[in-house]
């Protein structure tokens, strides 16, 4: 049987692991159990060899955290779905040898049956598929160009995961994209169970004030390469204990480029700060809109 370990805060330099669908399934039920390591030749269903290796298939930054498996002969098992979201559905995954293992959080956008981002076009300003018949394609809705649209908005995700992660922000580490799948540091907390959404939590005064330093330097930093995350909130953001840990980022937007960049950075501002200061803390969100605008110019 394999001791399946869990990334903690000090895999790396400060890790959502998950990607913002809507509904939840708590992630307890996986906590119990310990996976055993299949011997080759003794796939069963829901398993499949590591893609780790596998022609096309993108790696995270280095360094690796240390809880990262690379080895060629791993094997991943389904654990069974996390959240489910209009664009994308985030499944729990077992990576494992037979002598380690890590749960990692597989983020699986839809292309072919539903649209994705009712915003597209808004989030889009800036962005251009190089090819035009993806394009055309795209701008058809075709089933090809939901495709195309779906690996657009991975690719974005993935590269902003390892952009943030690779300056330290507090991002999942993202361990590999594979087409329309993102694999990543799946967030827990201490004791091994899912982080919740920062909106599921009742933070005392002093954990609140600590959220706030860590997300308002982060938002700074992404300010400071010109970005803001497009769609920031409480939902977005996981409580891992005494960190918080930002998450679903394929829409960042670029706030010089984008015609509408000020005004997504604004709507961030607004949903943090009312967040908040329902709580207690008093969060100017004029005030750290003009503190991020001077970052980005």
């Amino acid at each position: 049987m394999s001791d399946h370990t869990f990334p903690t805060s000090s895999s790396y330099t400060d890790p959502d692991s998950f990607l913002g669908p809507d509904s939840f399934v708590g992630p307890d039920s996986f906590t119990d159990h310990d996976f055993e390591f299949v011997a080759p030749g003794e796939l069963g269903p829901g398993q499949r060899w590591s893609t780790w290796d596998d022609i096309g298939v993108l790696a995270g930054p280095e360094p690796w955290p240390d809880w990262l498996i690379t080895a060629d002969a791993a094997v991943d098992t389904e654990l069974g779905i996390l959240k489910t979201g209009k664009e994308a559905d985030v499944f729990l995954l077992e990576r494992a040898t037979p002598d380690q293992s890590c749960i990692l959080a597989a983020k699986r956008y839809r292309g072919y049956d539903r649209k994705l981002f009712h915003r597209d076009s808004g989030y889009q300003e800036g962005r251009k598929l190089r090819r035009s018949r993806d394009r055309r394609a795209a701008a058809k809705g075709t089933r090809w160009g939901r495709s195309v649209e779906a690996g657009q908005w991975a690719a974005a995700e993935f590269g902003y995961l390892s952009q943030f992660a690779s300056l330290g922000l507090p991002v999942p580490y993202p361990v590999q994209l594979d087409g329309t799948e993102i694999l990543m540091e799946f967030i827990t907390l201490a004791d091994g169970t899912g982080a919740p959404r920062l909106a599921q939590t009742r933070p005392d005064r002093f954990r609140l004030e600590t959220y706030w330093e860590q997300l308002t330097q982060a938002m700074s930093v992404m300010a400071g390469l010109g970005l803001t995350h497009g769609d920031l909130s409480a939902f977005n953001i996981l409580a891992a204990d005494q960190r918080i840990v930002i998450i679903d980022l394929p829409q960042a937007v670029d706030i010089v480029s984008n015609p509408q960049g000020v005004e997504f950075l604004a709507r961030d501002c607004r949903n943090v700060c009312a967040w908040f200061t329902a709580r207690g803390l008093a969060a100017d969100a004029d005030a750290l809109l003009a503190d991020l605008v001077a970052q980005a110019w």
